[in-house]
């Protein structure tokens, strides 16, 4: 296993549309582990495989939450590979997300409050489910990561360009 090196915005390769997984092989699980491993590196709960400079339709998704309130978090990753939304609510809500690629930056997304999804899981086995709270929304963002979307192109522009410019000047500190 190997914590992969993550892509951050501006990069044009986090603008590509990712092709659909055709074979759940070998590779593909290694490339999970991986993934998943680089995401608990990077302390997030959600990491799609362009982010890491991979343009297939594969994603994984910790949430790591407590078994019982004040416990320590559970890891328990989830694999989806080519996820598709099949409904969504007309309810929505609002999160305030954040993005290994857009790093220490966090604004508030609009998003339908439940959605019903298909993928399959790194044995090639198909799941269908309801999701709402927490995982719905993170997996909605990371679907998004694979058609070219950013959580700030669900921002207004003038907020976009602020939060550009706080990443840029955090980036010119860090230099």
């Amino acid at each position: 296993m190997a914590i992969l090196p993550i892509i951050e915005t501006p990069d044009p390769l986090l603008r590509q549309i990712s092709s659909s997984v055709e074979d759940v092989t070998d590779e593909t699980r290694a490339l999970v582990k991986d993934m998943i491993e680089t995401m608990y590196a990077a302390h997030g709960i959600g990491l799609a495989a362009i982010q890491v400079g991979v343009p297939k339709r594969l994603l994984v998704i910790d949430l790591q939450e407590p078994e019982e309130e004040g416990g320590e978090p559970v890891k328990k990753p989830m694999v989806f590979i080519n996820p598709e939304i099949l409904s969504e609510s007309e309810e929505l809500q609002v999160y305030n997300e954040g993005c290994l690629s857009v790093p220490e930056q966090y604004a508030e997304v609009e998003r339908p409050e439940r959605i019903r999804a298909r993928w399959q899981d790194e044995h090639g086995a198909t799941h269908e489910e309801e999701l709402d709270g927490l995982l719905g929304i993170c997996l909605q963002h990371e679907m998004d990561h694979l058609n070219g979307v950013l959580f700030i192109d669900h921002l207004s522009r003038m907020k976009r360009d602020m939060l550009l410019k706080k990443l840029a000047k955090s980036r010119k500190l860090a230099a």
